[in-house]
């Protein structure tokens, strides 16, 4: 197992190396000859530097000093947007390129290759100066869900869903203070956070006061989250269960409550956590065994996942993240395929399900082709 394991890092490495290599020699073409004959070793010494710096920070992070590390992430980060799009658009433009010189419209010189080149990098900055923005601009999404199960106490509940939020180095206080006024202002029954709730690690918190700030939402039936495969990724999964629970949030991790004696609550373990910790994810009918079935029952599941089994147990509503509607643009084509649903709305039969595409970013503090969110999801028991 370790060794297949090693042999994918190493596999994947080193396609990472080809393709900034790929990147690093057009722009060389296109900058040696405004530069200095002595130059090339400087050139590649930074463009490597720039295009390992993510790695490098994830590897050695823990043992360089706090700024550089944080440094090299955020250089690194937005150098994986970049790569992804400069990597796009010199495929594509070099593709034309070949199929033009083959039926004989365009020459093979190096002039077009600059040509392409200037095109590429000037594109590139404008998308990732558009995602960057667009990063930063959350939205508030609705969604109408009616539920048929009737609540003995509630007729309606007002729901606030922040998926992917990913607290770390690049989604700071700062962000975490306007999504927390946002989510108030909202005035929520109930506030879930299914999962990623953390980049890697819960180390900065202290600094950032994070435990303080996420302690000021306001809800008048309290706030649950559960955890997502970044929770796992980072290795302190115990600290942050009881950081969360220190903020006032309760932390669901295959288990269930029962809300204002009205409806069910459950929350499933990240399914990565079996590869990533070795933890088990418990069937779905051993986590709801012994309730009472006609009351609602709401699930949270990091992934939108193991959907038939959340209908075959009789759960009315399921809430989820995860795909980021795959962030970077073409992405969510992939997303379509790997998931039954990917972001918004599916009904299954009795079941319902809503996707968020998540108020944070992973890797690259950006997106295209879709836009972060806050989910407000409005629900009515007893209603068909």
């Amino acid at each position: 197992m370790r060794t297949t394991r090693l042999l994918i890092i190493a596999v994947i490495i080193l396609l990472y190396g080809i393709m900034n290599y790929y990147i690093g020699k057009r722009l060389w073409a296109l900058a040696s000859p405004l530069l200095s004959p002595g130059s090339p070793v400087l050139f590649w010494s930074f463009f490597w530097l720039v295009a390992f710096s993510y790695l490098a920070a994830r590897v050695a992070g823990p043992y360089l000093p706090p700024r550089l590390a944080s440094a090299l992430v955020i250089v690194g980060s937005y150098w994986l947007a970049a790569m992804f799009y400069l990597f796009l658009l010199l495929g594509l433009g070099d593709t034309i390129r070949l199929i033009g010189s083959y039926a004989g419209f365009v020459s093979p010189s190096p002039s077009e290759a600059h040509l392409t080149t200037s095109v590429a990098l000037f594109m590139t900055l404008g998308i990732v100066g558009y995602g960057v923005w667009n990063a930063q601009n959350p939205r508030v999404t609705y969604h109408e869900v009616r539920i048929p199960k009737a609540s003995p106490e509630l007729d309606k509940l007002g729901i606030v869903m922040v998926s992917d939020v990913h607290l770390g180095t690049i989604i700071g206080p700062k962000r975490l203070s306007h999504l927390v006024t946002t989510v108030n202002h909202l005035d929520p029954d109930l506030v879930l956070l299914p999962g990623d709730i953390v980049d890697d690690h819960p180390g900065p918190w202290p600094e950032h006061n994070v435990v303080e700030l996420l302690s000021q939402l306001k809800t008048r039936y309290g706030t649950y989250a559960v955890l997502g495969n970044h929770e796992y990724i980072g290795g302190r999964v115990e600290e942050t269960i009881n950081l969360l629970e220190k903020a006032g949030i309760t932390v669901l991790c295959d288990d269930v409550v029962l809300v204002r004696d009205s409806f069910y609550l459950a929350g499933r373990n990240e399914k990565l956590a079996r590869i990533m910790a070795g933890k088990t994810r418990l069937p779905l009918a051993r986590i709801l065994a012994g309730i009472d079935r006609s009351r609602p029952i709401i699930l949270m599941d990091h992934q939108p996942i193991d959907l038939d089994e959340a209908l075959n147990e009789g759960v009315d509503l399921q809430v989820s993240g995860h795909t980021h509607l795959g962030q970077l643009f073409p992405n969510r084509f992939v997303t379509r395929r790997v998931y039954e649903v990917d972001w918004g709305y599916l009904r299954k039969d009795n079941l319902q399900v809503i996707v968020s595409c998540g108020f944070g970013t992973w890797g690259p503090p950006i997106r295209v082709g879709n836009h972060p969110e806050i989910v407000v999801i409005n629900v009515r028991f007893g209603c068909n």
